[in-house]
């Protein structure tokens, strides 16, 4: 008896080793299939990628010397546009050529490729990073709130050194995750303007900085902390224009992905995809959020060279600010008029077809 058992189990051990030999062996000839399809792929994707781009420059090009009509250019552009979307949003963008790896992401995460070969993975990110953005903005507004309410209530006018230095640790834990995130989707095709990943790094560093800067209370702790309460008050206008982008651009963006005009995997970036009355009410903020930061940057250079403050952090704190104040700015203008020329090209197109 035990005998037959035994030589069932070895039998059955048999089989269980060639069905895996028989496994390995489909999956080698399928993945060797597979491999030689997806080249192919790649072939024609990149062929069409080449195709779209050197048709979009020679209408540029015609559209220069005045040798294509205006209105015939428009409509080429938007179904060159279409095109585009139409690859980069669909199965295909798997298959087009990636982008290379920032060296951010390979300091942080090694050699390793980060662009996700299906599309639903490539908007699991994106939803992650709305996700985040979503958290951060209510913290942004809340930490800085927490810290000048206990300064009034509790700290007796002078803020405590320690509750500001976690929070610039949050900081910077919040900007170099951004970072991150903007370089991963940059890497699976998102259209994040390189300034707004720049502009986390320089908060990246000033909230490094700002760690090793010592917040001094009595005697004066009103003329010493001076700085560090604007700061944490434009903290707050920050957290309320995130709130605003987060809440209101959004829904622009998914009306511009469903008419073509823009891909799934772009997101909600500085000051873009606002509609008229959004505009109105976020621009003013925007520009007065970005006077003011300068405004604190200022103040921190001035209080460096007449000497009331001899940090060296004083000085790099207040540059960085000036520096991205100046370059959100430029980008915000540069937003506004990129709308400006849409909505009158938009126009121009009504009229037109009023007239016909």
């Amino acid at each position: 008896m035990e005998e037959t058992e035994t030589r069932r189990i070895e039998e059955e051990v048999r089989k269980a080793v060639e069905q895996a030999k028989e496994l390995q062996d489909s999956a080698a000839s399928f993945l060797s299939r597979a491999s030689g399809d997806e080249q192919s792929l790649r072939q024609r994707a990149a062929a069409l990628d080449t195709t779209v781009r050197r048709l979009r420059s020679s209408i540029g090009s015609q559209l220069a010397h005045k040798l294509l009509d205006p209105k015939i250019a428009d409509k080429l552009e938007e179904e060159l546009q279409r095109a585009k979307c139409v690859i980069t949003d669909g199965d295909a963008s798997s298959f087009l050529p990636s982008k290379p790896q920032v060296r951010f992401l390979r300091m942080f995460l090694g050699p390793v490729d980060v662009r996700a070969l299906k599309k639903d993975i490539q908007l699991k990110v994106k939803e992650e990073y709305n996700s985040y953005r979503d958290r951060t903005a209510l913290l942004f507004l809340f930490f800085p709130a927490a810290l000048l309410i206990l300064r009034s209530w509790l700290w007796d006018g002078c803020l405590s050194a320690f509750p500001v230095q976690l929070y610039e640790g949050w900081l910077l834990f919040l900007y170099t995750g951004l970072a991150l995130r903007e370089n991963i989707l940059r890497v699976n095709g998102s259209d994040i303007r390189p300034w707004w990943i720049y502009h986390h790094y320089c908060a990246m560093l000033m909230a490094l900085v700002s760690l090793t800067w010592e917040i001094k209370g009595q005697p004066n702790c009103a003329q010493n902390q001076r700085v560090v309460q604007l700061f944490l008050q434009w903290a707050m206008m920050q957290g309320i224009a995130m709130l605003l982008q987060n809440r209101y651009q959004r829904q622009r963006l998914y009306t511009r992905i469903a008419l073509g005009k823009a891909k799934r995997m772009d997101v909600v970036w500085g000051e873009s995809a606002g509609v008229d009355g959004q505009l109105w009410l976020l621009c003013p903020l925007l520009f007065i959020m970005q006077g003011f930061e300068a405004y604190v940057g200022l103040l921190l250079l001035k209080t460096a060279l007449v000497g009331m403050v001899s940090e060296w952090q004083v000085i790099v704190c207040g540059v960085l600010l000036v520096l991205m104040a100046v370059g959100n700015f430029v980008n915000t203008v540069q937003t506004l008029m990129a709308k400006l020329r849409f909505k009158a090209k938009m126009k121009r197109s009504k009229s037109k077809q009023e007239l016909n």
